[in-house]
């Protein structure tokens, strides 16, 4: 087997994101669905730009965002995904290789510009986005990296690459070089509209080569094609090996087989703004599993990450999640009996 060297490896878009505090009316006028993420075109993404209030651009994407809050926890940490050779793809290279991830995915010289995602900030901190995936949509079978795949603990990919069919390709051979490998596959599944998109396929998926699945309320009753949580976390636990399912402030619920965890959201003073929530969340359940805590506490480390990065604007942590570690107080605790909540 070959021998390990990082903890976590995300595959995913590398996009730079450009963040926007607005309104509702600002959504409505432009039929935005607030709390979705929606795919736009190059002069649609510009239009927006240009119509919206002042940004702020930071690299962003689904499984960068986990994997630098993987970073951030001091765990070793590597990604996959395409950029252009062009300005903002200089930008994406250098942010995440600052903060200590491998990354090594060759630029292309040719085709679409480097992904951008427009996040639309209303008051209350919930984001809708509109993204252009550009050259991101192009990663292929050829960009990954089967033995780095094969010297990291745990593959984590992104349900966005599902859309993109070459992407989609990079995606299963990820997965199943992990497997082959002997290392686990953990996949989220992104956002409900591309869960409806693609349900049958990301089903079976889950159930043949998943370990761990990530997934929010909206997206878990969408895969399973259920208005009641409580229905579709008891059919997540039939299909899914481990399941970490999140709530917004209803906290999360983590199932393995008979094992249930009911997790508290951590209170924040105000909601800033709730983009990574969820990725910061599966970096600090990710960490967890990697060092050994029991599900509870992987749980709460996940918590406690995604609350750090909704109290400000962008999703990436501000200050080093390692301190979110060393203070957290995270404690042994027995499991809950999925009997006692069915």
């Amino acid at each position: 087997m070959q021998a390990l060297k990082y903890d976590v490896l995300g595959i995913g878009n590398a996009i730079v994101d450009v963040i926007v505090r607005t309104d509702d009316g600002f959504l409505s006028d432009h039929g935005i669905a607030k709390g979705t993420m929606r795919l736009v075109d190059e002069e649609q993404a510009q239009m927006l730009y240009a119509q919206a209030g002042p940004a702020v651009e930071i690299s962003g994407g689904s499984a960068a965002n986990t994997i630098a809050g993987v970073a951030s926890f001091g765990a070793s940490a590597a990604f996959i995904g395409k950029v252009q050779a062009d300005q903002l793809g200089e930008v994406f290279t250098h942010d995440i290789r600052s903060i200590g991830v491998a990354y090594e995915t060759v630029p292309a010289t040719t085709g679409p510009a480097t992904a951008r995602c427009l996040v639309l900030v209303t008051p209350d901190g919930e984001r809708s986005m509109s993204t252009f995936l550009g050259a991101s949509a192009d990663l292929g079978p050829d960009d990954i990296d089967e033995e780095m795949i094969a010297a990291s603990r745990i593959t984590y990919l992104e349900g966005y690459l599902w859309d993109p069919p070459g992407a989609k390709q990079a995606f299963i051979k990820a997965a199943r070089a992990a497997r082959a490998a002997g290392r686990q596959v953990a996949l989220s599944l992104s956002d409900p509209f591309c869960v409806d998109r693609h349900r049958a396929e990301l089903l079976s998926f889950v159930r043949d080569e998943v370990d761990i699945l990530f997934a929010n309320e909206m997206e878990i009753k969408s895969l399973y094609e259920v208005d009641d949580f409580d229905e579709a976390r008891k059919l997540a636990r039939r299909d899914c090996r481990l399941a970490a399912l999140t709530r917004s402030a209803a906290g999360c619920v983590i199932v393995r087989g008979e094992e249930l965890h009911v997790i508290d959201a951590v209170p924040v003073e105000r909601v800033v703004d709730a983009t990574g929530a969820g990725d910061l969340f599966a970096a600090g359940f990710l960490v967890g599993l990697t060092r050994g805590l029991n599900l509870g506490d992987c749980g709460r480390l996940g918590a406690h990450a995604a609350a750090e990065v909704i109290s400000h604007m962008g999703a990436r942590p501000e200050r080093p999640l390692t301190e979110i570690l060393e203070n957290s107080g995270l404690r042994q605790e027995s499991p809950r009996r999925a009997g006692a909540h069915s």
